[in-house]
């Protein structure tokens, strides 16, 4: 229980402070209320969700430059795709980067390790030297064998997978380019992965 109040009371101060910096915010919006709503640089990236990665800052982004998709891995999951083709049909975007990174979370767990997680406890796993385990085993579900969570055993592998995949979806233009990177989370560098970028290619 002392465990539950100490998390309630973190997420409060939270709360807050995003309430703060939005106040702070909104005081010096000024000209983005006349931002358009497709993006003026008509390209889109896919990445992950990681704290460490900031694509406005490693891509050169203002707002209203362009659309960010974010999941965890920078997987091309179906709604990823949903969201692209979206992009393209809609708004406009005629360019894709698919941008997974370097020490990524998804390389360190399987579909079989955090099924087994969930199915025992919905609570905060930890992770040592032996590996995941739960802090409390109670209120679990096994609705996670219903899911793919796309672990990641190879980046390289895995972001040529998520360009075939995009680029072999039938509501997927054949001339938009898809280009794919790996976010170095030591340098803050892009590294071209030149097979995803050639199967990516336009025709």
């Amino acid at each position: 229980m002392k465990n539950k109040e100490l998390l309630q009371q973190e997420n409060s101060k939270v709360h807050q402070e995003v309430l703060d910096a939005n106040l702070n915010y909104v005081e010096s919006f000024g000209e983005k209320s006349n931002l358009a709503l497709p993006p003026s640089r008509k390209f889109a990236i896919l990445t992950c969700m990681d704290a460490r990665l900031d694509p406005a800052k490693y891509a050169g982004l203002s707002e209203g430059d362009a659309h960010v998709i974010r999941n965890a891995g920078g997987r091309a999951s179906d709604d990823a795709i949903r969201s692209l083709v979206i992009s393209h049909k809609l708004l406009g975007t005629a360019e894709w980067f698919v941008i997974h990174h370097t020490d990524c979370g998804m390389e360190y767990f399987t579909d079989e390790i955090i099924r087994g997680l969930l199915s025992k406890s919905l609570s905060t796993a930890s992770v040592d030297e032996n590996g995941w385990k739960n802090v409390s085993e109670e209120g679990g579900s096994n609705e996670a064998k219903h899911i793919s969570f796309l672990t990641i055993s190879n980046q390289a592998e895995s972001i040529i997978d998520d360009v075939k995949r995009i680029k072999s979806h039938p509501l997927v233009p054949s001339y938009i380019p898809v280009y794919g990177y790996i976010y170095d989370v030591k340098s803050g560098k892009l590294i071209e992965i030149p097979e995803a970028t050639q199967v990516g290619r336009a025709s």
